[in-house]
């Protein structure tokens, strides 16, 4: 593949919507892989809705009066034991999440369900592709960390499967 091509593909890749591209040509092999906009961004609101809480401080030292501590959550540690035999699945790909074939139907696993190797756990879509993720170990289901629905990152932990 000579140079103007790749240059077309790039600017074609640039141009679309497309994530990811990949071409063989014998032993030539070229993928590009944009990288994505973060979009779920958080904004900071102010304490108070007068105009003046708006504006900025008229001295040079920053004012921390109107912060908001953020709400501290308890985590259970689990302990050492308990630990080694968890395994946890983790999101091959990004996507959005999704528990169940469809809508009408019941969610693949829930919380305390038994899966063996290979059991569908939950589908992953991307770019309208519906992958389905499979167990890679059998045990229990003892936890479910993402909502139905939600987007997941690569390598994002999904479930943790206490092992049989």
């Amino acid at each position: 593949m000579d140079y103007k091509a790749i240059l077309a593909i790039l600017k074609y890749v640039n141009r679309s919507d497309l994530v990811e591209v990949e071409i063989e040509q014998g032993e030539f092999r070229l993928r590009v892989v944009r990288k994505q906009p973060v979009t779920n961004v958080a904004f900071a609101q102010p304490v108070s809705p007068q105009p003046s809480a708006l504006m900025p401080p008229q001295s040079p030292e920053p004012s921390v009066q109107n912060v908001k501590e953020a709400p501290t959550k308890e985590v259970e540690v689990p302990s050492e034991e308990e630990e080694e035999n968890i395994y946890v699945v983790k999101a091959p790909t990004v996507g959005t999440f999704y528990r169940r074939p469809a809508p009408d139907k019941p969610p693949y696993v829930e919380v305390g369900s038994h899966v063996n190797k290979g059991d569908v756990l939950c589908i992953i879509e991307a770019m309208k592709m519906f992958n389905e993720i499979e167990s890679e170990v059998s045990g229990t289901v003892v936890k479910i960390l993402v909502e139905d629905g939600s987007p997941v990152e690569f390598d994002q932990p999904l479930f943790h499967i206490r092992l049989d």
